[in-house]
This record gives C-alpha cells, sequence and structure tokens, in this order.
C-alpha cells in the first residue's frame, strides 16, 4: 500500500532543502485540485512506495494566508482530492525551538503520527545550543530526529523513521487553556457533526472559536454548529474574556516550559557570524545601498560574462542552419525549417547564458539566507507605499519570472497586499525580457567604459531599476486610490547565513532555465513557423527578396498598424512584431529573426538578427534602427504588458478578468507613453 508522508514546517527551516534531499530529483510540480497554489510531490528514495508531499510553509494551523489554508486542509484531510497524510514530519529549526515548536503542538492534536525532523542542528551548534534530544522526544512523545538537512546529516536516520513501522498516534499534548475558555470549547467539540473524528474534535472546535478563516468554511458545512460557535463567542465577549488569544497562551505556556528544560547555551555569548553581518546588511541606510550595489553588480556579470558562451551559440545555430540546408529540398521546405524553425528558436537560445546566470545569482541569494533580509531590508520603503516588506519576495522572484512571482503573492495575509502586489509584479523585468535587452542594448549601445562599467551593463541596470520604481510608484497609486487601507502585519523570521549549497544552487538553475526554454521554446517554435509562412506569402510578383516581406501577409498587419506605432519611432517590421510579441515578450526576437530571414536573399551573409539590425536602412536610405528607437523600444518592454501566460495567472488569482484587463490596458499606456517620450527626447538630443 502506498504511503503518504507530509512534510510541514514554518517557513526558512529548510523543508524544501529536506524535501529534495528525501526525493532526489524524483519531483513532480502541480496544483491542488481546484486551488491555484503549487503541489510539490516526489517519490523517497530507494522507497518507491512512499510518496512524500512539501506543504506550503506554515506558522500556525490557524491560517491567514491561502498557503496556510492549503495547509491546513490537507493536514485536517479538507483538501478535495487529497487523502490525509498516514504520516506528519514536523521540520522543526533547532536554533529557534519554542516557536517552531508551537505548529508541532497543532500537529500533535490532529491525532495523526507525527516524526519531529529537528533540522540545523549544525547552526545551533555554531551558536553555542545545546538540545536535549532524548528529553525533548518524551515531553512531546513522538520520535525525534536530529539532523542538518543542508549536509545530509541526519537524513538516514529520517528515512528509517519514515520507511519503519508508523509510530503510535501521539497522546494529547499537555498544554491547557484558561478555565473560562475550557468550557465552551468543550460544549463546541460535542456538538460538532459526528463526521469530524474523535481525535480532531478539540482542535476542530478550538480553531472555529478563534479563527474567522475557520469559522467560515462550517457555515454551509453545518449552520447548526457555526451558529453555536456564534453563541459561544458571544457569551465570552459579554464576560470579556479574550478567548481569541487563549490558544497562544496555553501553548506557548507548556512550550517555555519544554524549551528551558531541552536547551542549554555555551557560557560563550559572543555574537555569531550572522548577527555581526546583520549589522552592516540590514541597517537601515547601508542596508538599502549594499543591495542597490549587488543588484548592480549581478546585472553587469549578466551582461559581461555571457559574451563568450552566446558567441558559441550563435556560431553553433549558424552551423546547423547551414548543416540542414543541402539536406532539405530546396524552396518551401527549407525556408519553413531553417529559416523559420531554426533561425527563430535559435535567435533567443542565444539569451540562455543570460538568463543561466541570472537564476544562477537568484539561487546565490535564496541559498545563503540573504533573499529573506531583503524583505526586512525593504518593509520600511514598502511601508511609505502602502505595502508591507512581505510583498518585496513575490517582486524579487518577478526577475525570474512574473508567474512564481504572483502566486508567491499567496503568502501574504493581507488580501488587500495581496492583490496590490499582483497588479505590479509583471512591471519588475523578468527573464523573458532579457533577450529583448540583450538584443538592443548590444545592437545599439556603444560598449564605452564608464568608471569600473560598461555603458551597456549600465543601461540594463538602469532598465531594471526603471521596471522596479514603477513597480513602486504604481503599488503607492493603488493603494492611496484603489485599494485603500493600511498595509498589512509584516513578521518574519530572519534565517542564518550559510555557505551556499552549489549542487542545490546549480539543479535549481537548471530547472529554472529548462522551464524558461520548454515554456518559450514551444511557443517560439510554432510561431516563427507561422510568421515565416505568413512572412513569404502571397510571393511578390517580382519574386523580389527585398520586397517580399513587405508584400506578405506579415507586411500588410505591419503596414496596417505602422501608423499607430510610427510616433514611437517604429516601421512596419517592428509594429508586426510587438503584436505577435503578445504571447510572449521574448518572441519579438525570433519574430524579427523569422521577418528579416523570409525577406532576405538566400546568399545573405550574416544570419545573426543584431547584425541585420544594424545594417537596416528604409526606402529612404536612412538607418531603420537607431539608438533613439532602440531606446523607445527598450522602455516599451519594461512597461507593456506582453505576455498571456501572466494575464491567465493572474485571471486565475484574482477570480476573474476584471483586474488582469485593467493591469494590460495600464500597462500597455506606459508603455506607449514612455517609449514616445523616450524616442523624441533621444531625437532632440541628436540620437536620432
Amino acid at each position: 500500500m502506498r504511503r503518504r508522508v507530509a512534510l510541514a514546517g514554518n517557513p526558512n527551516v529548510g523543508k524544501t532543502t529536506l524535501f529534495n534531499a528525501l526525493t532526489g530529483l524524483r519531483q513532480r510540480v502541480g496544483n491542488y485540485p481546484g486551488v491555484t497554489v503549487e503541489r510539490k510531490t516526489g517519490d523517497l528514495s530507494g522507497a518507491p512506495g512512499v510518496e512524500i508531499v512539501d506543504l506550503p510553509g506554515t506558522y500556525s494551523l490557524t491560517p491567514r494566508s491561502r498557503d496556510e489554508r492549503v495547509a491546513h486542509d490537507v493536514l485536517t484531510g479538507r483538501m478535495a482530492g487529497e487523502p490525509t497524510p498516514d504520516l506528519v514530519v514536523s521540520v522543526v529549526d533547532a536554533t529557534n525551538l519554542e516557536r517552531n515548536l508551537y505548529l508541532t503542538s497543532q500537529l500533535l492534536d490532529l491525532g495523526l503520527p507525527v516524526v519531529v525532523a529537528l533540522n540545523l542542528m549544525d547552526s545551533a551548534d555554531a551558536q553555542g545550543l545545546m538540545v536535549d534530544v532524548v528529553a525533548l522526544s518524551a515531553a512531546l512523545g513522538v520520535p525525534v530526529v536530529p539532523m542538518a538537512a543542508r549536509t545530509g546529516q541526519g537524513v538516514d536516520d529520517l528515512l528509517r523513521a519514515i520507511t519503519g513501522d508508523l509510530p503510535a498516534p501521539p497522546p494529547r499534548p499537555a498544554w491547557t487553556l484558561m478555565d473560562a475558555v475550557e468550557p465552551a470549547v468543550e460544549a463546541l467539540a460535542n456538538a460538532l457533526p459526528p463526521d469530524v473524528p474523535p481525535r480532531q474534535r478539540r482542535s476542530e472546535a478550538l480553531g472555529a472559536l478563534t479563527s474567522d478563516v475557520l469559522l467560515d468554511a462550517w457555515a454551509t458545512r453545518s449552520p447548526v454548529f457555526h451558529a453555536e460557535v456564534l453563541a459561544q463567542r458571544d457569551a465570552l465577549d459579554a464576560a470579556r474574556t479574550p478567548y481569541r488569544q487563549a490558544e497562544m497562551m496555553g501553548r506557548y505556556g507548556w512550550l517555555t516550559g519544554i524549551a528551558r528544560a531541552v536547551v542549554t547555551k555555551r557560557a560563550d555569548d559572543a555574537p555569531t557570524v550572522s548577527d555581526r553581518l546583520d549589522r552592516v546588511l540590514t541597517h537601515r541606510i547601508a542596508g538599502p545601498l549594499l543591495f542597490l550595489a549587488l543588484l548592480v553588480l549581478i546585472f553587469q556579470a549578466v551582461f559581461a560574462w555571457a559574451t563568450p558562451a552566446m558567441d558559441a551559440i550563435e556560431t553553433a545555430v549558424t552551423a546547423f542552419g547551414d548543416l540542414l540546408r543541402p539536406l532539405l529540398p530546396n524552396g518551401f521546405v527549407e525556408g519553413l525549417i531553417v529559416d523559420g524553425a531554426v533561425t527563430g528558436v535559435g535567435n533567443v537560445l542565444v539569451f540562455l547564458p543570460q538568463i543561466l546566470l541570472l537564476f544562477f545569482f537568484l539561487g546565490l541569494m535564496e541559498d545563503t539566507g540573504y533573499m529573506a533580509r531583503t524583505a526586512f531590508i525593504m518593509d520600511r520603503i514598502m511601508r511609505k507605499l502602502g505595502l508591507s516588506g512581505g510583498s518585496v519576495v513575490p517582486m524579487i522572484s518577478s526577475y525570474a519570472c512574473a508567474i512564481p512571482g504572483i502566486m508567491a503573492a499567496r503568502t501574504l495575509s493581507n488580501e488587500r497586499d495581496r492583490i496590490i502586489t499582483i497588479m505590479v509584479v509583471p512591471l519588475m523585468s523578468c527573464s523573458a525580457r532579457l533577450p529583448v535587452y540583450v538584443l538592443f542594448i548590444g545592437a545599439f549601445i556603444p560598449a564605452l567604459a564608464v568608471g569600473p562599467f560598461s555603458l551597456q551593463g549600465l543601461t540594463l541596470v538602469g532598465l531594471y531599476l526603471l521596471g522596479t520604481l514603477m513597480a513602486f510608484a504604481a503599488a503607492w497609486v493603488l493603494r492611496r486610490f484603489v485599494f485603500q487601507g493600511d498595509a498589512g502585519l509584516f513578521v518574519m523570521e530572519l534565517p542564518p547565513y550559510r555557505l551556499p549549497q552549489w549542487k542545490t544552487v546549480f539543479y535549481r538553475m537548471i530547472d529554472r532555465a529548462k522551464a524558461f526554454v520548454v515554456r518559450a521554446g514551444k511557443i517560439i517554435l510554432g510561431l516563427s513557423m507561422v510568421l515565416w509562412v505568413l512572412a513569404s506569402y502571397p510571393k511578390h510578383p517580382s519574386d523580389d527578396a527585398a520586397q517580399q516581406a513587405e508584400y506578405s501577409v506579415v507586411g500588410r498587419i505591419g503596414k496596417a498598424i505602422e501608423p499607430a506605432m510610427r510616433p514611437l519611432g517604429y516601421d512596419w517590421k517592428i509594429s508586426a512584431a510587438i503584436v505577435t510579441s503578445f504571447a510572449a515578450r521574448e518572441v519579438i526576437v525570433s519574430s524579427l529573426a523569422t521577418i528579416y530571414s523570409a525577406g532576405d536573399d538566400a546568399t545573405e551573409d550574416s544570419p545573426i538578427l543584431r547584425e541585420r539590425l544594424q545594417n537596416d536602412v528604409g526606402a529612404d536610405g536612412l538607418p531603420v534602427y537607431s539608438i533613439a528607437v532602440a531606446l523607445s523600444l527598450l522602455i516599451f518592454y519594461v512597461f507593456a504588458l506582453q505576455c498571456m501566460s501572466t494575464l491567465a495567472i493572474a485571471r486565475r488569482e484574482l477570480g476573474g478578468w476584471k483586474w488582469p484587463a485593467v493591469m494590460w490596458l495600464y500597462m500597455t499606456g506606459l508603455g506607449y507613453v514612455f517609449a514616445f517620450a523616450a524616442y523624441h527626447a533621444a531625437r532632440a538630443m541628436g540620437w536620432g
């Protein structure tokens, strides 16, 4: 019989690292049935009959955010299509035992077999903390496995605990409620419907009494019980009894005694390495400045370090096309495959090295613990904009892709914060914009040295900062005029700084890059071939290759749109490519490559797109592209929401098309207005 094991724990306790250690690469990612929260599962290494489910991080089973609600519903058996776990592994941070055991105590109340994975024992030792594991196991009544998942310490012991005989259901924890609340909970436990398991009746009653979110679920499931809870609340309110705080007071009263009994600290009270680093890196002035400097260095490196790999890919794409030509029938098939598919896809794959580097640096920030600090660093600034620091992590995640950034907003407990964050994260420059940025910066921005930096690298940094600043400005406007109210409370624990696990960083980088290539590749391959056909037919009467693309279906579409885009400096080719890039931003690169390929002679010397752009001239003999046109295009793509997938995810998260439509309209409007201003300002400066 297949066994299901759920990993539960607070954020930043190493739960994902443990999941990776237990499952290796046998992981599956999807969504829970009917819910847009990500579902990650995998088979236990060496035990294919055991499935590991990585639950969203949660501080308690009293849910505030959507992620926490999913964790609660899976553990209590309320998630449709998800069987109740056979075993729960409670992942606990050994350096913060009392706070982490709060969730563990709630898991014990569910009556499911529980094993405690006491993680980060290496960090505890570095901080001079010693945990009596035997005494902790006796106090909780469940097995406790000390471990350090990052180094592999204790993983084998946990594997044996998971695959062995299931432990007996734990005894009910010895914590108590205040005398004034206990009778109400007992009465509510007796009033629950008979289908609630006996072991869960007390925790269900307490949850409904103290949490509006949990009570709302009973309105349709059992109106009688719902009414009884409201009656008990009225009675407790009349007696001025603080029943909403009763669970926290009771649990911590019990856990504080356990923590004092099992944790001792060595006499050395010297500040830890993390403490010393945080004095600088989270300083109210130095922190934001160092964060900005780090971003500058990252984007400089993304632009500079990838050049050799990009040149190698360009050479490989050209060679592959030359290899295919003599093997294919002349005419339609050769053009469709080489000039359509290979040219279209190849001109986007050229930018994969930069995307890999971006994912590498983001992975380092996550793995070292610095990513969590960015939320703390930016919290003060974000609050002036009407958001909390909790919105920073979704926004930084959007540097990789807006889709996970939108989904990361589920962790925000304040619904206004969540909607505003979703509405602005697509302004953060994602990896799909990187091919557009690199193409036009590399082709039209001079490679001049500006002190220790290059002008091209600084231009890239400027584009990322422009999108970020506009996201902040849009958040302020939305909070001030649309979603009025105070930002939600933001509380988070800062994990200790750690040396990165290079294997983990590498796999994460490869997985994200693979997702980008697969997602973009499917769109680009199909669109490139369709676009080549549309750019090649109908044939020009004179069979003139120079006029073919303009005479084609694509040319006619571009010509129809050109009057609206001409104020931005765009000709019909750029206009047509922008329309096709609504499917995905990076498609503009393959669209331009396909349009130029379809319209060029077969003897074209350079198949490299940037060289074709540099050499393109209009009917008046003047260059089609200039610095002014390049800046206009770059700024248009900083703001415009050219991504169907992002809109689809936003619709799913926001429950309709209203706000995604507003999102597309205001971002496209920003793109047009700022591109117009940039083009005419650049021309006035003589860059036209």
